[in-house]
């Protein structure tokens, strides 16, 4: 049992190193009530969680840190060459947006 603590507090410590793994971080870290808001939210809307949860992300996830794993990973996609942190963010919280409201879609 001590030893899934271990992982855990590794998991836990380590950055997330790709967008669902951001998702995922954050799934554990936010409670009932802010994934009902978050997922309450029009996608436009979005934004204005950029000085919040999005800076909150961007300090938690590393993503200003050079050799960010994350960061490289949002990089790895068809709409951007390059990424900034803060579009960086965006990204997670667009995928984190669709995760919470895909039950409701469905």
């Amino acid at each position: 049992m001590s030893k899934n603590w271990s992982a855990l507090k590794l998991e836990v410590l380590n950055p997330p190193e790709t967008v669902a793994d951001a998702v995922d971080r954050l799934m554990m870290i936010l409670d009932g009530e802010q994934k009902l808001a978050i997922a309450a939210m029009q996608k436009e809307d979005l934004i204005n969680l950029h000085f919040g949860l999005g800076m909150a992300i961007r300090n938690a996830f590393g993503l200003h840190e050079q050799g960010s794993k994350l960061l490289a990973s949002c990089n790895n996609n068809e709409l951007y060459n390059s990424v900034h942190p803060d579009d960086a963010s965006g990204m997670i919280l667009l995928a984190l947006w669709r995760r919470l409201r895909a039950p409701a879609e469905e």
